[in-house]
């Protein structure tokens, strides 16, 4: 028997960690077309800048960089009560952010979190620790 191949991490939504205070995660799956499919595998695809949202009880990823292409709108797959629960979450004054694209065997999903905005200040904490462990000061 074939064991299924763990998901490779295509791309990282880093930009997600500094700006939000993340809380719980979610696996999605991504409405895809073929040549879709193809730039994604070869890693031409960023998600820096794209943001989830709710629209008709359907779940819907904006301003994803494919290749050249820019602002690419995609559908995500997700049960009605997940979908639920992330509209509650929204209602309360969270956002829903893309953390990272999953790729292995034949699916690709992608990781989306709740998150809280965070102040300006901090994010100078973050950057202040960061620093501190590595020895700057």
């Amino acid at each position: 028997m074939n064991k299924p191949k763990k998901p490779d991490t295509v791309t990282v939504n880093r930009r997600a960690r500094f700006d939000y205070t993340l809380g719980e995660e979610l696996t999605c799956g991504l409405v895809l077309s073929g040549p879709e499919v193809r730039l994604i595998r070869d890693h031409h695809v960023q998600l820096k800048g794209s943001f989830v949202t709710i629209r008709n009880g359907e779940l819907w990823l904006n301003n994803l960089t494919l290749g050249a292409e820019t602002a690419r709108n995609l559908k995500l797959l997700a049960t009605k009560k997940q979908i639920a629960s992330l509209e509650r979450e929204k209602v309360a004054g969270s956002t829903i952010v893309p953390v990272k694209l999953l790729a292995g065997g034949r699916h690709i999903k992608l990781v989306i979190a709740v998150g809280k905005g965070k102040k300006k200040y901090d994010k100078r904490e973050v950057i202040k620790s960061r620093d501190i462990e590595r020895g700057r000061f």
